[in-house]
C-alpha cells in the first residue's frame, strides 16, 4: 500500500490498552492506532507507518508520559519477536491475560469468568530450538517484518554456550558455511545434548560436510538437503527423559531429530506436559498433531490406549520411535489430522488433545472432530486469536469452557503458550 504524504508525521497518543500480536490500541481523531513500543496507559509520540481505512499502525518515537512499567530493553525489540522486552516482566505477564481475555470476548464471543494467570519463566536462557539465518558471513535472527539480521546474543533466548557452539562450527567451516541458508539449534533440557541442523541452501553441494570434525559445544552436527537429513559430525539426536521432564521417576524417554518440531522453553515445557496429563484423564485417547508424541507417549506410558497422528515426515518418525515404548498401547497414524477425523472412530475416545499450528484448525478439521463429541476436549494453543476462533466452534456445538490456563514459553515477546479444557 502507498502510504500517504503525512505518514511521516509524529502524532501525540494516549495509549489505551494491548492488543493481540506486541501492539498497543490508540485512538487519533476517532481512527483505531495500534502502536508498537507503548505501553497502556502512557503518552507517546509516534510516527503513523501504514494506514488501512479507518486503521493506522504507528510507531512509538518518545514517551512523553512513560509508564511505571517501562524499562530499557537490552537490544533492539524487534530483533527476534522481542516486542515486549520494553515492559517489567510481571507487567508482561498481566498483559498476556488481558490480551487472552480480550481476545476471547472479541472472536470467541465468549467472556471468560475469571483472569487467566501466566506461568513465568526465566527471561533468559529459555530457548531449546531457534532458528538462526545466515547472510554471507553473518547469521543472527531477523528483524520483526523483516530479512534483516540482527545480532541473537543480546536477546538472552540461548543457554550459556549455545552460540558460542554455533560460531565454532561457523569457523570450522570457512566459507562453506556459507552453504546453510539457515542453522536450527536445538537442545534438550539439560543441554547435554545440543545439535546444529545446516538448512541447505538449494544449489548447495552437501558434500563439503564430509569428514567434517565435532566442534567443541556441540553433540552433533546434521546437513537438511533435497535428499533428505544426514548427520555429518556427532548423532543428529536429541534425547530428553522423563526424570527431568516431569519431576519424578520416570524410564520414558523422547528422541527427537532437530529438524522436528518441539515445544522452545526449556523451564516450561515440563510443566505444560504435567498440565495436560492432568485435564487428559480417561482410559482412551486420541492426540491430533502430535509432533513426536510429547503428550501421546505420556499418557500412553500411564496406562492408556490411544491414537496418535502426526503429518510431518521428520517428526512421524520419532513419533514412531517413541511409541515404541508404549507396549502396544500407542497406535500411530502418519498422515493428515483431515482423514482422521472425516470417520467417526468405532471406539469414541475419552478425551482428545489438540496441539496445531498457529493457524489453528482447519475448517474440516473443526467439524469432523466435533462430530466425534468426545466427552472432553483438551486444546494446546500457540495463537490466542485463532484457539478463541475454534473456542466459539467448541461452545457453539454443545461443549463449555471448563478452564483456560496460560504459560509464557517466549517472555518478552507477545506469544503465549494457552491451555483450553471443553467438556460436554
Amino acid at each position: 500500500m502507498t502510504p500517504s504524504r503525512d505518514d511521516s508525521a509524529l502524532v501525540d497518543l494516549e495509549v489505551e490498552r494491548p492488543v493481540s500480536g506486541g501492539l498497543m490500541l490508540a485512538r487519533l481523531d476517532g481512527r483505531v492506532v495500534f502502536v508498537a513500543g507503548a505501553l497502556p496507559g502512557e503518552r507517546v509520540r509516534a510516527v503513523i507507518t501504514r494506514r488501512r481505512g479507518q486503521v493506522a499502525w504507528a510507531d512509538t518515537r518518545h514517551v512523553i508520559e512513560p509508564s511505571a512499567d517501562r524499562r530499557a530493553p537490552s537490544t533492539d525489540p524487534r530483533c527476534g519477536g522481542a516486542l515486549y522486552s520494553h515492559i517489567q516482566y510481571d507487567r508482561q505477564l498481566t498483559i498476556k491475560a488481558e490480551v487472552i481475555a480480550d481476545t476471547f470476548r472479541r472472536i470467541g464471543k465468549h467472556p471468560l469468568e475469571r483472569q487467566v494467570v501466566v506461568a513465568p519463566s526465566p527471561e533468559t536462557g529459555y530457548r531449546l530450538r531457534a532458528r538462526l539465518h545466515v547472510q554471507g558471513p553473518r547469521m543472527g535472527f531477523f528483524l520483526e517484518g523483516s530479512h534483516a539480521l540482527c545480532d541473537a546474543g543480546p536477546t538472552g533466548q540461548f543457554g550459556p554456550g549455545a552460540l558460542e557452539a554455533v560460531q565454532r562450527l561457523r569457523e570450522q567451516l570457512g566459507a562453506g558455511f556459507g552453504a546453510c541458508a539457515s542453522v536450527v539449534v536445538s537442545e534438550n533440557l539439560s543441554g547435554r545434548d545440543r545439535v546444529a541442523l545446516c538448512e541447505l541452501r538449494p544449489d548447495a553441494d552437501p558434500g563439503r560436510f564430509a569428514g567434517l570434525a565435532l566442534p567443541e559445544g556441540l553433540s552433533g552436527v546434521a546437513v537438511l538437503a533435497r535428499r533428505g537429513m544426514f548427520a555429518c559430525a556427532g548423532h543428529d539426536r536429541i534425547v530428553d527423559d522423563g526424570a527431568e521432564m516431569l519431576g519424578e521417576e520416570s524410564s520414558l524417554r523422547w528422541t527427537r531429530q532437530a529438524a522436528s518440531f518441539f515445544q522452545g522453553n526449556r523451564f516450561l515445557v515440563g510443566a505444560l506436559l504435567r498440565r495436560v496429563l492432568d485435564h487428559a484423564r480417561g482410559d482412551h485417547f486420541v492426540d491430533l498433531y502430535s509432533g513426536i508424541g510429547l503428550f501421546a507417549a505420556a499418557l500412553a506410558d500411564r496406562g492408556a490406549t490411544g491414537l496418535a497422528v502426526e503429518g510431518d515426515a521428520a517428526s512421524g518418525q520419532d513419533l514412531t520411535l517413541n511409541a515404541e515404548q508404549s507396549s502396544g498401547r500407542l497406535e500411530v497414524h502418519l498422515g493428515s489430522v483431515e482423514e482422521v477425523v472425516a470417520t467417526i472412530p468405532a471406539r469414541r475416545p475419552d478425551v482428545v488433545v489438540v496441539d496445531p499450528p498457529r493457524t489453528g484448525l482447519s475448517a474440516a478439521v473443526a467439524e469432523g472432530l466435533l462430530r466425534w463429541q468426545a466427552p472432553r476436549l483438551v486444546y494446546v494453543s500457540c495463537d490466542v486469536p485463532t484457539l478463541a476462533r475454534d473456542a466459539a466452534k467448541c461452545l457453539a456445538s454443545g461443549y463449555r469452557l471448563s478452564s483456560v490456563e496460560a504459560l509464557d514459553m517466549f517472555p518478552n515477546t507477545p506469544h503465549v503458550e494457552c491451555v483450553a479444557v471443553f467438556d460436554r
